[in-house]
């Protein structure tokens, strides 16, 4: 029996504070609401976002006070949609915050929460370094969450290069995996679609993966291109590079088909890594 879902990314771009974040955000809402979608995605740092000198410094507030998590909870109420925010900063340990992201349901209650696990410290050249770590606090804990007739895996940007993260929530059940980011343009023009299309067909699962798009204040940009992928890896949306929403209805049951088509999910075995050397030298005895 189909489940349809009719989901929707919104593609906006990152915004200094909470309010020009909102203002953002809350029109491609309602455009997604007027195409007829039932759950919202947003990007990373949907809650605002600046840089300086490659620190990423978004403004930050408590989650129960937080006005970008209060507004977006109040619209999911309001128009019984259920609404995914990919990430805020909230307050965390030693006066570091977490990159926090919020699963909504349609009354307005946060079902699950999120925070990032693998934080973006690299260095993509002599001009161009980033620090995530030196101001958030990294979670330690994978998420799959009940949604209307599926299950969803959370996580956050960065994360999308560690594949063992994805088979365990595939393994948890999850039909989608959602990737809100704030993908940097060098990184994004090179790696983002393999990658998000990779994680689909490994796992047999749709990637939801809105993207924040255009400059950062303070420096940096971000690379735009949501993305909708189904389960043999096939892009059935992109946000291309400008702010805009994008949607499509889904049916979750194509999970199902595409993982007995190909049941890799159940053809994992554990190994043993041999020192190479060690390998050698037994072959050549023999």
């Amino acid at each position: 029996m189909p489940r349809p879902l009719h989901i929707a990314c919104l593609q906006t771009r990152p915004m200094p504070d909470f309010q020009s974040a909102l203002d953002e955000a809350l029109p491609l809402a309602e455009a997604a609401l007027e195409a007829g979608a039932k759950f919202l995605c947003l990007p990373e740092y949907c809650g605002g976002l600046k840089s300086d000198d490659g620190l990423f410094r978004p403004p930050v507030a408590e989650e129960n006070s937080h006005p970008v998590v209060g507004a977006l909870r109040e619209f999911a109420s309001r128009n019984k949609v259920w609404i995914l925010i990919g990430s805020v900063a909230v307050p965390g340990p030693e006066g570091k915050f977490l990159n926090r992201g919020f699963l909504i349901d349609d009354s307005g209650q946060i079902t699950a929460r999120y925070d990032k696990i693998h934080l973006f410290d690299i260095q993509l050249s002599q001009d161009e370094v980033y620090r995530e770590s030196a101001l958030v606090e990294p979670g330690a804990q994978a998420v799959v969450a009940a949604i209307p007739s599926g299950r969803l895996g959370m996580s956050t940007c960065y994360d999308l290069r560690f594949p063992h993260l994805y088979r365990a929530m595939a393994k948890a059940d999850a039909d989608i995996l959602a990737v809100p980011a704030a993908f940097t343009k060098k990184t994004g023009q090179a790696h983002w679609h393999v990658l998000n299309r990779a994680r689909a067909i490994e796992n047999g699962a749709f990637v939801v993966a809105p993207c924040a798009t255009g400059p950062i204040a303070g420096g940096g940009e971000a690379y735009g291109h949501s993305l909708i992928v189904n389960p043999w890896g096939e892009v059935i949306a992109d946000g291309g590079g400008k702010p805009g929403m994008i949607h499509a209805e889904i049916d979750l049951d194509d999970v199902a088909q595409a993982r007995a088509r190909i049941p890799a999910l159940t053809h994992d075995r554990t190994f043993q890594l041999a020192d190479d050397g060690e390998t050698v030298s037994k072959a050549a005895a023999e």
